[in-house]
């Protein structure tokens, strides 16, 4: 039986959480890439359009929640997780403009992989939804 393989796009501009993310999605059936800033995720996105981005708020060229509204106009099937451990505020903005779900810094290896799994499962099959 082959299961799909999800590409997964982490755009963080600390390396040390970078490698933990990578950490924690072994076995969750992804191919983890990464970039570390907002024009390099746009490059990527050019050429290449994951299943999930896991997107960092504060980025040294700008703020993760400006660009969410970037990807949902241009890639609407793309979800988005949303991270941040600076601005409690964060979240509702972030929800409100289109992150599919937000994990609070510091996050449990629990909560990141049920965030994965419900949105890419989600993906799978639409009439799941709440």
């Amino acid at each position: 039986m082959k299961t799909k393989t999800h590409k997964v796009l982490i755009i963080e501009d600390e390396g040390d959480l970078c490698l933990l993310l990578n950490i924690l999605l072994e076995g969750t059936g992804t191919e983890v890439e990464h970039v570390q800033s907002i024009a390099k995720a746009e490059e990527y996105l050019l050429h290449t359009i994951p299943s999930l981005i896991i997107l960092d708020n504060r980025l040294p060229d700008g703020f993760g929640i400006d660009f969410l509204g970037f990807v949902k106009e241009e890639h609407p099937s793309i979800k988005v997780i949303m991270i941040s451990g600076v601005d409690a505020a964060a979240q509702d903005v972030a929800l409100e403009n289109g992150a599919d779900a937000f994990l609070r810094k510091p996050f449990t290896k629990a909560q990141l992989h049920q965030a994965v799994t419900e949105l890419l499962n989600k993906e799978a099959s639409v009439t799941s939804a709440f």
